[in-house]
């Protein structure tokens, strides 16, 4: 009889506060999912998983002689980065790159809009004291592209992956919050009114198919680093645009993006053990990754407004379609045509914002890769 109290009592006895805290952590997250909506297909996974590795004993994560189901999920599908890769498959299968294609001037926002994560890496690095790997891990949190923060963090940053992952998927669902008060901050209300002729193209089917594998073998050819994340990315989206294999692309964009999403969602909770995630590091990674965004918005605004300086009055850009030059697809394109609605009602510049949009989630990715090439280089 004592021996079964005693194994009762054993959980209760290695619980400590810092358990209990992460487990209303954990359901918080779950919280904001539900009830919030904020990114529901991760935070819900990722709030659960972080109440999982957080129960007495650690007995759902293991030991390193016997592990368990969430430290083989991180392990096979988080560190040799197979989840956020096929990740890549679904998101691309569900982008439409012609308005892109329409534009492709416009890609340039899909760099320059990047900018912050460089600005939140050397605060993090100069002023708070991150290794340089770290800094720059933080910074990724702003291209608005969850995998590929997933990506750099499991190389380069694995002690800071589970704050890093829920601040970027947190920030992400912010973008409707964050985005809107920078923007007027840094436009006037003549400039949110610009309007801006759209000029749809025709653009042939065959260059549809060939883009997703000319962009694959430029960008892995100048960034090896990228090609994995580029490549993935423009698997799904040729499985999209070829035409002849409608089931799969379906499936990428449905099945495979959903059971991978869960998978990834719980993986990444079990890097949320009290002693990695309650510290004042991830207040500090809280904090940066809102510099991250916030500096993202400025550059793109500031670089729209910086090409307006050479157009012809009637020929000017509409500032605010600087600030979707990040990965957030679709989410800051609508923000900013909803934006641009509330000045003017007849102002429709929803096809150039969805242009700089999904340059950005190309941006992300070569961005990613020149920060894995240099770190991976020191």
């Amino acid at each position: 009889m004592e021996r079964i109290l005693d194994y009762f009592f054993s959980g209760i006895g290695a619980m400590t506060w810092q358990n209990f805290a992460m487990i209303a952590i954990g359901a918080l997250l779950i919280f904001l999912a539900v009830y919030k909506k904020y990114e529901p297909m991760l935070l819900l996974p990722i709030g659960f998983g972080a109440i999982l590795v957080n129960l007495p004993l650690a007995v759902v994560l293991g030991t390193a002689e016997h592990p368990g189901a969430l430290q083989i999920l991180f392990d096979c599908g988080i560190m040799t980065e197979l989840f956020p890769l096929l990740i890549f498959v679904g998101v691309g299968a569900m982008i439409d790159f012609k308005p892109l294609l329409e534009r492709p001037w416009l890609l340039v926002f899909g760099i320059v809009a990047h900018f912050g994560i460089f600005i939140a890496a050397a605060v993090a690095y100069w002023g708070f004291g991150f290794s340089i790997n770290e800094a720059l891990s933080i910074g990724v949190i702003g291209a608005a592209d969850g995998p590929t923060a997933i990506v750099v963090a499991s190389r380069f940053a694995k002690n800071l992956l589970g704050q890093i992952t829920v601040v970027a998927y947190s920030y992400m669902s912010l973008v409707p919050i964050i985005m809107p008060p920078v923007i007027k901050l840094l436009t006037t209300k003549k400039e949110r009114t610009t309007r801006i002729q759209a000029k749809n193209k025709n653009i042939p089917h065959w260059v549809m198919v060939v883009f997703p594998v000319a962009v694959t073998v430029a960008v892995s050819i100048l960034i090896p680093d990228a090609a994995a994340l580029i490549g993935f990315l423009m698997f799904g989206n040729l499985i999209r645009e070829c035409g002849v294999l409608e089931k799969l692309s379906s499936a990428a964009q449905n099945e495979l993006s959903n059971i991978v999403t869960l998978l990834l969602g719980i993986s990444v909770g079990a890097s949320m053990t009290a002693q990695n995630f309650l510290n004042v590091q991830t207040l500090l990674i809280m904090l940066l990754g809102l510099i991250a965004f916030a500096g993202d918005t400025v550059c793109g605004i500031l670089f729209a407004k910086f090409l307006n300086l050479f157009r012809k009055k009637g020929n000017k850009l509409n500032p605010m379609i600087g600030a979707c030059g990040i990965s957030a697809f679709p989410m800051a394109s609508r923000v900013v045509q909803k934006l641009a609605l509330e000045e003017d009602n007849q102002n429709f510049i929803l096809m150039h914002a969805v242009s700089a949009n999904v340059s950005g989630q190309i941006g992300s990715l070569v961005i990613g890769g020149i920060i894995m090439g240099f770190l991976g280089g020191m």
